[in-house]
């Protein structure tokens, strides 16, 4: 079982967070499936990151096949032990320039993309520490549907029929593996019968579709007697959150957070182009910071959060920062 938070005992400086933990909560084998929605037109937008959407599988009780815990367990600073919770993810991701109704291609503005994939991931807590990896397969270009995706979308809705899909990316395979840190009880208050936590994390990704290495914190308040919640999960690259929650039947719960990630990027597939082929292709900048803030409501076995996300520039010529919004949906049984 892996959660981001810590439970507050006399005897804090001389227990490891795995200690914390209840037996309880160790010895159940939770499942949770997860549906996050991104989307810019919930900041009143339509450009740029424009939509992404993931569906994930999170079993406490789960094992990774031995395939692939052999593999993750020869890339250094990964350990996949017997006790690592496991989750499968399936998503799709479009990327549009701002400019929808033009249809030849915009040197200056950032390539039509979609992606779709699919994702295995473990979490595994040690100690003081949380570690997580991602192992994600897919494809960038035509065969991601975005095309169909966006068009089909904005025909229901009425928006804009986006006009330059023919200039996208083309088809490559993509390969992603992301691997991550977070210590969940760096900081700790307890105050009227809420608890406050800072957790601080680093990561990196290497892959065709994203390079970077990141760092950032998250800060979470919740009730102290309902605290062992977690951030939702979201759509890479994102500040970590695995959407655990572990709220007693018929309680309602809530939880806020906030969070702050900066990466240093040498390759983002949707801004540098294809790897092989020539395609269209923008400069990236190469640092990129995220902040968002949201808040989760539980009752029982279900909960809902939003969060808002502002993404500073990410390539040269870009009018504004980015803003959008994410819907998660949760489910525990």
């Amino acid at each position: 079982m892996v959660f981001h938070g810590v439970a507050y005992t006399e005897n804090k400086a001389e227990e490891t967070f795995e200690e914390r933990i209840p037996d309880t909560l160790i010895e159940r084998d939770d499942q949770f499936f997860t549906f996050t929605f991104e989307n810019d037109l919930f900041t009143g937008s339509d450009k740029y990151y424009t939509n992404g959407a993931r569906l994930s599988h999170y079993d406490t009780g789960a094992r990774m096949p031995n395939k692939i815990k052999n593999t993750l367990n020869k890339v250094p600073g990964i350990d996949i032990t017997e006790t690592s919770s496991v989750y499968y993810s399936i998503g799709q991701n479009l990327y549009t320039p701002q400019d929808l109704t033009v249809s030849a291609a915009q040197p200056n503005d950032r390539p039509y993309a979609g992606f779709l994939y699919g994702a295995i991931g473990a979490s595994t807590l040690e100690d003081n520490h949380v570690d997580n990896v991602e192992l994600a397969l897919g494809v960038v270009g035509p065969s991601a549907l975005g095309k169909e995706t966006q068009k089909t979308v904005h025909r229901w809705s009425g928006a804009q029929d986006p006009k330059g899909w023919d200039n996208q990316l083309k088809d490559e395979p993509a390969i992603m593996l992301s691997a991550e840190r977070v210590w969940p009880e760096a900081h700790t208050e307890e105050f009227k019968g809420l608890l406050l936590r800072v957790s601080p994390h680093v990561g990196a990704t290497l892959g065709n579709v994203y390079t970077y290495g990141a760092a950032g914190a998250t800060f979470q308040l919740t009730p102290k007697k309902y605290q062992w919640q977690t951030p939702p999960i979201r759509v890479r690259p994102a500040i970590p959150g695995s959407g655990y929650f572990a709220v007693p039947e018929g309680a309602f719960a809530w939880s806020l957070f906030a969070g702050i990630e900066g990466r240093a990027i040498a390759r983002n597939i949707f801004l540098d182009g294809n790897t092989f082929k020539d395609s269209h292709s923008v400069d990236k900048k190469p640092f990129v910071a995220d902040f968002n803030t949201g808040v989760s409501l539980t009752k029982g076995r279900a909960r809902i959060s939003y969060t808002i996300n502002w993404r500073t520039k990410e390539f040269d010529n870009q009018s504004s920062n980015a803003m959008f919004g994410a819907v998660s949906v949760g489910y525990r049984f």
